[in-house]
């Protein structure tokens, strides 16, 4: 068995030798075996010692060559950005904030003026107060007269007044 298969694999690579030998033997293929076989290819045209020759077209002139591998880009190019002028909007600059009309109507006083109890209503809710006290963390009652009452309020600490009628 084992020299059968030597006489197989020898028979295999003499005919594939004979095949490689072949076409350069039988078919004169030298010409374009030259490069293979260790000769250079050449890279340029070589001038001719005849003058006219230059001038005229080359008879026997290589075409040109091709590139076989060109540069290639897959991105699509960059746009570039182009500028357009906007006229330019200021806005108005805010007022300064400024407090809410007062919520509160006056209903009514009570008291002599060391203990005065001033009656001041909200929607439905009814509130008694004196000087000095503060309503929902928003309005201190500051300063009470004969006819009006002043009031701050706190987030601005801005000042205002409460008409309360005609002196009693």
């Amino acid at each position: 068995m084992n020299t059968q298969r030597a006489v197989i694999w020898a028979g295999f690579l003499g005919l594939s030798a004979a095949l490689a030998w072949a076409p350069g033997h039988w078919f004169g293929v030298e010409d374009e075996a030259a490069p293979i076989a260790g000769k250079p290819a050449p890279t340029a045209p070589e001038a001719s010692s005849n003058p006219m020759a230059a001038d005229s077209p080359a008879i026997g002139a290589a075409p040109p060559s091709r590139d076989l591998f060109p540069v290639q880009q897959w991105t699509p190019p960059q746009a570039l950005a182009t500028v357009t002028e906007q006229h330019v909007v200021t806005a108005p600059e805010p007022a300064a904030p400024t407090a809410p009309t007062l919520p509160f109507r006056f209903i009514g006083r009570m008291g002599e003026r060391d203990d005065l109890q001033i009656f001041l209503q909200s929607g439905e809710k009814l509130y008694v107060v004196r000087q000095g006290d503060v309503i929902d963390d928003t309005y201190r009652l500051d300063r009470v007269s004969a006819t009006e009452l002043s009031l701050v309020y706190l987030p601005l600490h801005q000042p205002q007044t409460l008409s309360v009628g005609s002196a009693p």
